[in-house]
């Protein structure tokens, strides 16, 4: 309950020194009567109007309170919100090659990237979200969807080795390209994720660029991987596999023009905290609007308690002329 006026409520403390008087003058006594001794009038019963004698008073107070809550004008109040949101569709198309499961990130490049992109998705609440995986070759995993739940579901499923080894950076970018061919949505975004150079695929990773920029999309590439020296797993002469040092080479000149030439932007991420810090800042990037507009409703409550004020006004006026009437 939300009150128009409610200074008005001070005037409850005038209650205090109401009761006060009324205690004052209960004990000081009223009219009084000569009689020769009261011992027979101490002895006689107790009647239901002596227990009610004060009855009269709380009514009055009870009523002078009620008037106080009136004048303050107690109102409920109803809010109404309507919510619309201008969502944003973007896919994260991912490297799946076998030189993702180095170990220069922890426990390796790919399950590190999942990890990451795992909160990203959480966080794009409204979004339409869609899964695509490379390597020698390129598919989709997960089409444009709000559903989280599938995503995260899908997103877990990645793993190394479903496809030809290799890194078709032109492949995996034109396929998500398509999932966003029919998008009708303001701003499409395209998050590339490699760690290596661009080996395999029919389609050469900067006309797959050109194609992103003639239809609006915005390309975010990133390229994983450490400085310097990283262990690569490989298979050893008795089928085992193994990690050996090998030198990391990213073609970061051809991410950073896939980047340029689209609006985006080229990241260079050493570790997963830093994977974690691009995810964040590509976040801080493509907000989703959202407006909210709200509605508020006054319902005056005020006529309820005046009624009511006036019901115990009629009750003490009532008690104290019929029931508890006194000898002046």
């Amino acid at each position: 309950m939300h009150f128009h006026s409610p200074h008005l409520l001070w005037l409850l403390a005038l209650l205090a020194p109401m009761t006060a008087y009324y205690v004052w003058r209960t004990l000081r006594g009223g009219a009084a009567l000569r009689i020769s001794s009261i011992e027979g009038v101490a002895r006689a019963p107790r009647s239901v109007r002596y227990y009610l004698r004060h009855l009269p008073f709380v009514l009055r107070s009870a009523a002078f309170a009620c008037i106080v809550v009136a004048l303050a004008r107690p109102q409920q109040v109803e809010e109404h919100s309507s919510t619309s949101t201008e969502g944003i569709d973007i896919v994260l198309s991912i490297d799946v090659s076998g030189s993702m499961l180095a170990r220069d990130f922890k426990p390796d490049r790919l399950t590190a990237a999942k990890e990451v992109a795992a909160s990203f998705i959480a966080d794009r609440y409204g979004d339409r979200i869609g899964l695509v995986v490379f390597a020698g070759e390129s598919f989709t995993q997960s089409p444009l969807t709000t559903d989280q739940g599938t995503l995260q579901t899908l997103l877990a499923r990645i793993r190394s080795g479903l496809i030809e080894d290799g890194t078709a950076i032109g492949n995996g970018l034109a396929t998500a390209i398509n999932r966003l061919r029919e998008s009708d949505a303001k701003s499409k975004v395209v998050i590339l994720l490699t760690d290596g150079v661009s080996n395999r695929g029919e389609i050469a990773p900067l006309m797959a660029a050109e194609i992103a920029a003639a239809q609006g999309i915005r390309v975010y590439t990133i390229g994983v991987g450490s400085e310097g020296m990283a262990p690569y797993p490989a298979v050893d002469m008795f089928g085992q596999i193994t990690f050996v040092q090998q030198k990391v080479e990213i073609d970061e000149k051809t991410l950073e023009q896939i980047a340029s030439m689209t609006g985006g932007r080229y990241f260079r991420a050493t570790d997963k905290s830093k994977l974690q810090a691009i995810y964040d800042e590509i976040n801080r990037l493509e907000k989703s609007r959202v407006e909210v507009t709200e509605h508020l409703s006054y319902h005056e409550l005020f006529l309820a308690w005046l009624l009511a004020a006036l019901a115990l006004l009629a009750a003490e006026l009532l008690l104290s002329t019929l029931l508890l009437k006194r000898i002046p």
